[in-house]
């Protein structure tokens, strides 16, 4: 199967082989990291080198691709279900990596081409999503606005345009004068590092800031709206997302300023009741005990933060009650209310 590069795009696929931006380099080196068979592109979602619902997603669905190309004639189907678990089992909460796993494998057990064919379709359909999120959640934006993001819901976590992004990056490029306050979001800083170097390519003034000041922000009228994007979206609207998320929704509901989740429709989970029975991923606690970054001569360095005596505890999402959700940015427009059918 003839594919088009998508040298644009943070996950792409020629042949068998799939890129990736190396989001764990960024902001201070950008780097391509090219996996061979699906056990790497595993590790690729596991460790973060790829990150964000919409690019896990995309990266699970070339990776069963990788694994019907890679399984012997006389146990393909053993060696399919077996790939289909490692896949699922690199990261629990995402909803687009299960849901696009699953659809390759579906087409993987007709053959190795159909699940090329679908694998490429997912990743296209990613990032069709993302651009128009931008279309419609730009709507919502006005002349002046301040912005408040949480974690990266950018060009780099959902394919191409990103999610929470993709209408502030359309409104700037609108015309319109917005400030976006961008959350540092510890422990992997994923705003500070990814959101704002996303931002800075596509001119859109920043500011980054601290976690806990995003309320005195909002006491003084700094913001006037908040969106963020979403990694599982329950059946009755609950959300989760990175850690951190719901502290902003509650204090947005405080202050009255709306607060907006924007994501695909592949996030919403119409088999999830509620967001309790979301799966919360907890990653290694030295992501909190330790801070990684650049010396002057560029050399990367990790330094402990925290007292050496100590444990941490490290949840990597937490629930946003539908009740702080003022609307849903979705492809297919603003929604009020959850939408899975």
């Amino acid at each position: 199967m003839k594919t088009k590069t998508k040298r644009n795009r943070a996950v792409w696929a020629e042949k068998h082989k799939v890129f990736f931006k190396d989001q764990t380099k960024l902001p201070f080196k950008e780097e391509i990291f090219v996996s061979n068979d699906y056990k790497t592109t595993c590790f690729v979602i596991k460790t973060m080198i790829t990150r964000g619902a919409g690019s896990i997603g995309a990266a699970a669905g070339f990776a069963v691709m990788q694994a019907s190309f890679e399984a012997p004639e006389n146990e393909y189907e053993f060696f399919l279900n077996k790939a289909l678990k490692d896949i699922e089992a690199t990261r629990p909460t995402a909803r687009d990596l299960f849901a696009a796993a699953k659809r390759v494998y579906e087409k993987a057990l007709i053959s190795p081409s159909e699940a090329e064919k679908e694998a490429h379709k997912i990743a296209d359909e990613t990032a069709e999503a993302g651009k128009r999120i931008g279309e419609f959640g730009s709507k919502l934006i006005k002349d002046g606005f301040g912005i408040l993001t949480h974690c990266n819901a950018g060009p780099l976590a959902i394919v191409e345009y990103g999610s929470a992004l993709a209408p502030v990056i359309k409104a700037h490029n609108e015309g319109k004068k917005i400030t976006v306050y961008v959350d540092e979001t510890r422990p992997r800083n994923q705003g500070a590092k990814l959101t704002a170097w996303e931002l800075e390519k596509a001119g859109v003034p920043h500011v980054i800031i601290a976690d806990n000041a995003a309320g005195l922000l909002m006491m003084r009228g700094k913001i006037n709206m908040v969106i963020t994007g979403a990694d599982r979206i329950a059946a009755n609207g609950d959300t989760a997302n990175k850690i951190g998320t719901l502290e902003k929704a509650v204090l947005a509901k405080e202050f009255g300023i709306p607060f907006y989740i924007a994501a695909p429709n592949s996030t919403f989970d119409k088999n999830c009741p509620t967001g309790n029975d979301i799966d919360i991923e907890e990653r290694d606690e030295n992501e909190v005990l330790y801070i990684e970054g650049k010396e002057n001569g560029g050399t990367t360095v990790k330094v402990r933060i925290a007292n050496p005596g100590s444990r941490a505890y490290n949840p990597a999402f937490d629930v946003t009650p539908v009740k702080y959700i003022t609307a849903f940015i979705t492809p297919e427009g603003i929604k009020k209310e959850p939408f899975v059918q």
